[in-house]
């Protein structure tokens, strides 16, 4: 599968993927920082943003598409960061395929499995009926009846386009509603991967705790681990200056 991405920056390439409903504009603050000493290559996932839609939607396909991506690009060994659900394609592809990735960053999630908890929001988009909306402002007003944040509201609507005069969800809705399981399921290895890795926590979420310690020091034994103060699952949006000098820190050790 191709995918879609966006491209800025000079120097050792450094590939990031975004999480659930996500979409690579979320890293577009960070990637400014980094622009002057790495290229960046900030990617859509299958059935995200603006790449393709399909029925296969699991850690495999997005691993093979990303190695897709790397030898279409010529790219023998990169930097690669994964927030959430990207964290876990990343960790897949990095013990896949070992010798393309030189440092991995895997931002707030673990190895281990994790229990469905989307549902809220997957009845929520499910819910909205685009054929109604004639604005985004009307979108909103379907999505508030579920969900309160606005912060929550404003990032689902990210995922809102308009094709043919109509309003239509980028992400595939139906896919990812049937196979949501699939995100939480566990990445491990008979194999470790032996060179360096950060995961990075923020200090007020629960996604890494004290007892991923032991599957990470397995399958990832090369690793250190950060948190951020005054953040939460989404770090790289409430702290980005601490996760750009901490992810520095870490690519020029």
């Amino acid at each position: 599968m191709k995918l879609n991405f966006k491209k800025s920056g000079n120097g050792k390439p450094f590939l990031i993927l975004h999480g659930l409903f996500g979409s690579a504009d979320n890293w577009l603050g960070i990637a400014k920082n980094l622009e002057e000493n790495y290229t960046l290559y900030l990617i859509d996932l299958r059935n995200h943003g603006d790449s393709p839609h399909s029925e296969e939607w699991n850690y495999q396909a997005m691993a093979e598409d990303l190695r897709e991506l790397l030898d279409a690009e010529g790219l023998d060994s990169v930097y690669l960061l994964g927030h959430s659900m990207g964290g876990k394609a990343a960790m897949k592809l990095a013990l896949m395929y070992p010798e393309r990735v030189a440092k991995l960053i895997v931002a707030d999630i673990a190895p281990r499995p994790y229990p469905v908890h989307h549902q809220h929001i997957l009845e929520a988009l499910n819910a909205v009926d685009l054929d109604a909306a004639d604005s985004r402002k009307a979108a909103e007003a379907q999505l508030e009846e579920f969900i309160d944040e606005k912060g929550i509201r404003q990032f689902l609507l990210k995922n809102l386009t308009r094709t043919e005069g109509k309003f239509a969800w980028k992400i595939n809705l139906p896919v990812i509603t049937e196979n949501i399981e699939n995100v939480g399921e566990a990445i491990d290895s008979e194999k470790p991967f032996d060179k360096p890795v950060l995961f990075l926590g923020g200090v007020n979420s629960d996604y890494i705790q004290e007892k991923d310690k032991a599957d990470i020091d397995r399958i990832f034994p090369e690793n250190h681990l950060v948190y951020i103060k005054n953040a939460g699952h989404w770090l790289h949006a409430e702290q980005p200056d601490a996760v750009v000098a901490t992810l520095k820190a870490f690519l020029d050790a």
